[in-house]
């Protein structure tokens, strides 16, 4: 009898854990249908897939967040466009046909679509477009806490032919004005500077109407590279002091200082003068990295005593979570006032704005605009001198007749 319930028994208490198993099963399943009809009402009741794309300001409220609310939010008017058309395509074809690199996208600049499109396609859009040529390819000696370019003690050896190919591609987009820029190489001996010398001097050669803007590194503050590149044949020699001085052992690499780059500028501009070269110095500052008003208006004091000519100011915008954080977004009413102090201050230009980069294209367009100007009045100076230099000629051919 007792063999025969056994089994019995247990055939009972599977039904019984099957009848449970069901029962859960079926509440879960229940469950999940509610919380399912519970968010697709919640989606319903939300903004639309329109409202996110459409740029208008959402309802307090019905926004959802998620991440680290600590850090800023990236504020609407820092949002850039997606690059397209056909002079952005144009572009990129010849860079990488050339095998060149360009800051634009090393540094994953936010204006590339602006730029590199030219706000036009077609001929006229790759005439107005800029593209910030890197040269000495795209691995730096140096690791600036901003800055997403890839980093190395030994990068790959020069390129001969960069500087050949470089004025190649100028020459064929017919730009009037062009930016060139650079790796830090404490690598060689000269830190590039004959190679970027070399760059420069080719593509006057081969386009000598076009204005060249060279972005150029610290040199280890060697003078004599300084003057190499600053007497190469440029318009504008470029170079960032990035930030105030106090937060550059912070953002920038060690072996840069606030002080040698200041040393850098001064000397550009004092060798070309010596040389008699009309060559405009520029830099740039970026904010929101820790700086107070303070230190930026006394940064700017001192650039002007190292007779620096142009400076822009633009948002620090963090590339990767492993680069140093955003300490905060400047409103762009700020922006306006630092361009205010800066030409009040006696610069001959300022760019200020959110987006705004050292190698800026409205900033481009003015300095084009300056140093044509310029040139036009030194050719009218000369032929003025070449007239009389004529008129007495013949005043003294006459005297010497009678």
């Amino acid at each position: 009898m007792t063999t025969r319930i056994a089994p019995l028994a247990r055939h009972a208490r599977t039904l019984a854990t099957s009848a449970t198993a069901s029962a859960v099963s079926t509440a879960s399943a229940a469950a999940t249908t509610n919380r399912a009809a519970a968010f697709a009402r919640k989606l319903d009741q939300g903004p639309s897939f329109d409202d996110f794309v459409g740029g208008d300001e959402i309802a307090q409220g019905t926004r959802v967040t998620m991440g680290n609310l600590k850090t800023p939010r990236l504020p609407s008017h820092l949002k850039a466009k997606i690059p397209t058309g056909s002079s952005f395509a144009t572009i990129k074809k010849d860079l990488r046909g050339l095998g060149l690199h360009t800051v634009c996208e090393e540094a994953r600049c936010p204006n590339i679509g602006e730029c590199w499109g030219g706000g036009k396609d077609g001929v006229e859009g790759k005439r107005g477009a800029t593209a910030t040529i890197m040269l000495m390819g795209d691995t730096c000696t140096r690791g600036c806490r901003f800055c997403s370019i890839k980093t190395s003690r030994a990068p790959p050896p020069l390129d001969p032919h960069e500087p050949e190919n470089t004025a190649e591609a100028i020459s064929r987009w017919g730009l009037g004005y062009i930016v060139l820029t650079s790796v830090d190489r404490d690598d060689l001996a000269d830190g590039g500077a004959a190679h970027i010398a070399s760059t420069i001097s080719k593509i006057k050669h081969k386009a000598p109407r076009i204005l060249v803007e060279a972005l150029t590194p610290d040199f280890s503050g060697d003078e004599r590279q300084v003057a190499t590149v600053a007497l190469s044949g440029l318009d504008v020699f470029a170079h960032n002091v990035e930030t105030v001085e106090r937060c550059t052992p912070f953002v920038r690499d060690r072996r840069a200082n606030f002080e040698q780059s200041l040393r850098v500028l001064r000397h550009a501009k004092r060798v070309s003068a010596e040389a008699g070269k009309e060559v405009i110095t520029k830099t740039s500052i970026m904010l929101g990295v820790g700086e107070q008003e303070d230190e930026v208006v006394d940064a700017l004091r001192r650039l002007r005593e190292a007779q620096v000519d142009v400076v822009t100011f633009g948002q620090y915008m963090r590339p990767t979570k492993r680069h140093m954080k955003v300490e905060r977004y400047v409103d762009p009413a700020e922006f306006d006032k630092w361009r205010t102090t800066a030409e009040s201050m006696g610069f001959l230009y300022s760019a200020s704005g959110p987006l705004v980069r050292s190698s800026y294209k409205a900033g481009e367009f003015f300095l084009e605009n300056v140093l044509r100007k310029r040139r036009e009045a030194a050719a009218k100076i000369d032929a003025g001198r070449l007239v009389a230099a004529g008129e007495a000629a013949v005043q003294a051919d006459a005297h010497k007749g009678l």
